[in-house]
This record gives C-alpha cells, structure tokens and sequence, in this order.
C-alpha cells in the first residue's frame, strides 16, 4: 500500500479510517466492465465510486496520480489518501461489500493474498487476450 494525502497531510495512512472507496476500471474491458457491474449490485459497507481510468473526472479526482500505471491493473483510492493495486485492490473492494468482508479477511492473510494475486494475474491475461487488434495501413497487430 502506498500514500499519497494522508502521507502529505502528516497521518499515519494505516489509522486513517476509510469511508469511501474510488475504483478506477478500464471501461473499454468487457471483464472490468463486468466485474464494475457486479460491484455496483453489492451491498456496501464502505461506498464504492466506480470511475473510468483516466477519464475527466478520475484525472480530476486525482491529479497526482499515475494514471497510466493505474490503467494497467484495478486501483482503488480511499478517501483518507491511500493507494491499492492488484491484489491489495481487489481485496479491498471484497472488504467494502457486506457479504464478501469475510472473504476479504481471509484473503488479507499472506496464503490468502498469494491466492488473490492468482486471480489478478488470471484476469489480467484474460483481459490481455480480450483486447481488439490494432489495424492501421500495414494490416493488424494484436493489442499491447
């Protein structure tokens, strides 16, 4: 986990307590998109703002931040500054919903968060394979 206000401001990020939670997604991904939806239809206990990667309002959100490492994998942004990516991201969004904090417990745990970064890794060569060839003068090439 890193900081980004919550270290400017002086606190200590691991007390700061978490009442909202901003998840950038990649919108042009039939999975994140999917997977966005899922999250919008789950009870919350720590509300979830689901936003577009480098979109106007994520850039406008959140000016200091490295978008387009954030357009590479899930990141989520908590309201007292700190910054989940991966793993960490995916487990934190399971702890916001009210019926998946148990799992995001276990998954915390350092078997749990081996567990969890499989999944990442699976979803992003999913992803990855998903993505449409680029086609220009010269033919197509898949997607970067």
């Amino acid at each position: 986990m890193t900081t980004t206000a919550a270290a400017a401001a002086g606190r200590d990020a691991l007390s700061v307590p978490v009442r909202r939670l901003t998840v950038l997604y990649d919108a042009q991904c039939p999975l994140c998109t999917h997977l966005r939806n899922w999250l919008a239809r789950q009870p919350q206990l720590v509300p979830l703002d689901l936003v577009p990667v480098g979109s106007e309002e994520a850039r406008r959100r959140f000016p200091g931040l490295d978008h387009a490492a954030a357009s590479e994998e899930i990141t989520v942004v908590g309201d007292g500054g700190q910054v989940y990516r991966g793993a960490a991201a995916w487990v934190t969004c399971l702890w916001a919903l009210a019926e998946h904090r148990p799992l995001a417990h276990r998954l915390s745990t350092p078997t749990g968060l081996r567990l969890a970064r499989g999944a990442v890794l699976a979803a992003a060569k999913y992803r990855a394979a998903q993505r449409p060839a680029r086609c220009g003068a010269t033919g197509c090439t898949p997607a970067e």
